[in-house]
């Protein structure tokens, strides 16, 4: 597995996005560290190396947050990991990529108004043909996945009253959100293919969809996640997609039959998931009535524990989620530190802090 971390720049006094990502990626990079530069200027991405443990992969995100933060602090800014800016106007320049310019040119206003940050998780699968398969298992699991990791409640200093602001800002490209049911992989690259001949994409990098199958690595990628504030709540968002993952290939393996959701029904249910997250009420993919966001995260558990098991990650799992259910989720956290710090650049340094925290070494 691997995981690609999107994160802002700040401006360490007023919380304001650093319009600096060309210098720090150059910095970084002399540093060893390939860190890429984003859509908008303020914002960079770390891809990590292929791990084959939650134990590595930990490892190699502290040790990339570290470097960056490093490069960032050099170039007179900071790095956090919040899926929007908390403070700051609403609109970015475009970085300096041809790619990113097209992308400006033709879809204008969504593009120059999204600095925002995901976490994408990438899960080793043999070949596409299962890949689409895989995918079919997964999405009724969205919803949950983004609930869990929702880290961006507070947007241009007020609290935006989603738990996911990202996730709504996102949903504006075409091909994002959850995907529909697909027979083969010969039936998803022929709708990829009818959107790019249409305009609607500008290539198949540009399916934006909550889960797809790579279109330059042998994984499937879950991308429904804000960025999270900690290494050990990343960790957590990819080690539950590893064993998702797993789990749906046993299922496939066994001649299961994925579940046959309406897109309608996975759209709600992200939508619900986005506002209210972990703490209030969530829609059931499989019946379509409202339950506690709770009770399907513990479904997500239950039905992934074998993995986890043959992983041996059940124990390291329990013991973050119980983390998260004391300290929190990453939007929880932002909304709770602007009601008792008020100013929102404080809670953005507050958020520079927490980018770098190490729960593990904090409680040995």
């Amino acid at each position: 597995m691997g995981v690609e971390e999107e994160f802002l720049l700040v401006d360490p006094v007023t919380g304001v996005p650093s319009l600096r990502n060309e210098s720090v990626v150059g910095g970084a990079r002399a540093a060893g560290l390939a860190l890429q530069l984003e859509l908008s200027q303020c914002q960079v991405e770390t891809n990590s190396p292929v791990c084959h443990d939650s134990v590595g992969l930990r490892a190699r995100l502290l040790e990339m947050r570290k470097v960056a933060a490093a490069a960032a602090v050099r170039e007179g800014c900071r790095l956090v990991a919040t899926g929007t800016p908390m403070v700051g106007p609403p609109r970015m320049p475009i970085s300096n990529s041809e790619r990113y310019r097209e992308m400006e040119s033709r879809f204008g206003i969504v593009a120059v108004e999204q600095a925002v940050c995901g976490c994408h998780v990438h899960v080793d699968v043999p070949d596409r043909e299962l890949a689409v398969q895989v995918c079919n298992h997964v999405r009724p699991w969205l919803p949950t996945i983004l609930a869990l990791g929702a880290n961006s409640s507070v947007n241009r200093g007020v609290d935006s009253g989603f738990e996911s602001w990202r996730s709504v800002l996102w949903s504006r490209w075409p091909g994002s959100g959850p995907p529909p049911l697909f027979d083969s992989a010969e039936h998803y690259q022929r709708m990829v293919a009818a959107f790019v001949d249409a305009g609607v994409l500008m290539d198949e990098r540009m399916v934006y969809w909550d889960v797809r199958p790579s279109c330059h690595l042998p994984t499937i990628e879950v991308r429904v996640a804000d960025v999270q504030p900690t290494v050990d709540q990343a960790v957590l968002v990819a080690t539950l997609v590893r064993a998702l993952v797993m789990t749906s290939i046993g299922a496939i393996e066994r001649g299961d039959r994925p579940p046959q959701v309406p897109l309608e029904v996975l759209r709600a249910a992200n939508w619900l998931a986005a506002r209210d997250g972990l703490a209030g009420r969530a829609l059931d993919p499989w019946t379509a009535r409202p339950v506690a966001a709770g009770e399907l995260l513990t479904a997500l558990v239950v039905h992934v524990r074998d993995a986890l098991d043959e992983l041996g990650d059940r124990d390291r799992v329990r013991r973050t989620l119980e983390w998260v259910c004391r300290s929190g989720t990453g939007a929880a956290w932002q909304r709770r530190m602007l009601v008792e710090h008020v100013d929102p650049a404080r809670v953005v340094e507050l958020a520079v802090d927490r980018t770098l925290h190490d729960r593990e070494r904090v409680t040995e």
